[in-house]
């Protein structure tokens, strides 16, 4: 067995949702070991996120995931400043509330980032890989795509769908050596979870609710991005890779 069997360094990584939370710990993870990485976001400037680290080896654009042209611009300039795309880590993602009674406003703005956003952005990565010896595709979902989460459907619907997204892109282009998979996370301290997890109520019947008692960093992630992303995973393709402390698999 290549004792660099899960190297990525020198690997081209686009991160869309790179400027906080799960994206930015596994953009700077990717770096620290070695990628050439692409960082994307909406509206946040990066510049002092990779400050640190060699500038030939990082590319920032600027994009918003509900732009139809997005995913399609951020591949070219990859291919322009890079050659080719080998890693997407597919993880931007907006969450807004969504109780009783439902609004089509919120419905389609969520589905418009979270799913039809993802699926440019992939359609796009997914081409150019092809194009060029293939790749991988990791599609960052939710636990709320597994079980039903209150009071949030057009989230968990959007993160459902990018499951399943997954493995039809992961059945049509397998034989382009390109792999499709999915990560779904649990309760992962961020931006977006923070309300909840400093609700102390809150906080404490979600860490019950989780086999490990606690929840997930963003950090926490970066392991299973980096096995989908190197050659460890080289025969996977199409799964679920559930990251929740034990979480969906907890009963009583």
């Amino acid at each position: 067995m290549p004792a660099d069997l899960f190297d990525v360094s020198e690997k081209v990584v686009i991160i869309t949702g790179a400027s906080r939370g799960i994206g930015r710990a596994v953009a700077e993870g990717f770096l620290d070991h070695g990628a050439r990485v692409v960082l994307s976001a909406r509206s946040e400037s990066l510049t002092e996120q990779v400050a640190a680290y060699d500038a030939d080896r990082v590319l920032e654009v600027r994009a918003d995931m509900a732009d139809p042209d997005a995913g399609q611009r951020i591949v070219e300039k990859t291919v322009e400043a890079f050659g080719r795309v080998d890693v997407l880590v597919n993880n931007a993602a907006i969450t807004l509330p969504g109780a009783p009674p439902y609004d089509d406003a919120t419905w389609n703005t969520t589905l418009d980032v979270n799913l039809s956003g993802a699926f440019r952005m992939a359609r796009a990565a997914a081409t150019a890989m092809a194009e060029t010896g293939g790749g991988s595709i990791i599609h960052i979902a939710s636990i709320a795509g597994i079980v039903a989460m209150p009071g949030n459907p057009s989230y968990s619907a959007a993160k459902a769908g990018l499951r399943h997204l997954s493995k039809a892109m992961a059945n049509d282009f397998a034989t382009r050596d390109v792999r499709v998979n999915t990560i779904c996370p649990g309760y992962i301290v961020t931006d977006m979870t923070r309300a909840s997890f400093l609700d102390p109520q809150r906080q404490a019947e979600r860490s019950a609710r989780t086999m490990m008692g606690r929840w997930g960093q963003p950090e926490e992630l970066l392991g299973p991005c980096l096995f989908l992303a190197s050659d460890a995973s080289s025969y996977v393709t199409g799964i679920d890779l559930v990251v929740d402390g034990g979480w969906t698999g907890k009963g009583m």
